[in-house]
């Protein structure tokens, strides 16, 4: 611990957390709320796409039924999910991006990920676990480990662990992918909240 009673790094997490949540980048084109939450203890960190419309309108992460099914593939309750000093929440794109035509959130705007997250990962804790959620997460944390789509990267999971498992998203559009592959649910989240509880209690 460092003289100003923060985790070594803390006040480099601190300022960076602070300039993202400042970041208008990309106003007028989208209303910029940027959503982060980081600190220099934390043992997992948790790698999404962009925030929807609700966690845009709270400012809390992951606070939809994408969130509840998170947390049920984790084994964590609300309060470990949130607490900051264990657990980060880092999305590709800190802002809503808008919908497209179809009604469904548009992809996270890639001037986010010029900007921000070289930086970000350079102040960030070597994290002891880090979920790789969602195909636009996936090919920015595992640069030329990619399978030849997202199921095929989700399904070697265990090259990437311990530190790293891909997992894909949490939302309902893909209820009808967990019931085409139920290795998910047999191996891998078995996999997941056992590892999640030994990060956490390190």
């Amino acid at each position: 611990m460092a003289a100003d009673g923060q985790a070594p790094g803390g006040q480099a997490v601190a300022r960076m957390v602070a300039a993202i949540r400042a970041c208008r980048l990309c106003e007028p084109e989208i209303e910029a709320r940027p959503v982060i939450r980081a600190s220099a203890s934390a043992k997992i960190c948790i790698v999404g796409q962009a925030p929807g419309i609700r966690v845009h309108n709270t400012g809390i992460p992951f606070n939809d039924p994408s969130g509840e099914r998170l947390r049920a593939w984790m084994g964590v309750d609300s309060e470990t999910f949130y607490d900051e000093a264990r657990v980060a929440i880092v999305p590709m794109a800190f802002c809503f991006p808008g919908y497209n035509e179809h009604g469904s959130d548009k992809p996270p705007r890639r001037e986010c990920a010029v900007q921000w997250r070289e930086k970000l990962f350079t102040v960030l804790p070597p994290f002891g676990l880090t979920l790789v959620v969602g195909s636009y997460a996936q090919a920015w944390h595992l640069k030329g480990r990619l399978g030849a789509n997202m199921t095929e990267t989700v399904k070697a999971w265990r090259t990437f662990a311990p530190k790293m498992i891909p997992l894909p998203h949490p939302s309902w559009r893909n209820n009808a992918w967990l019931k085409k592959n139920p290795w998910f649910e047999d191996e891998l989240l078995p996999y997941l909240r056992s590892r999640v509880q030994r990060v956490l209690r390190g």
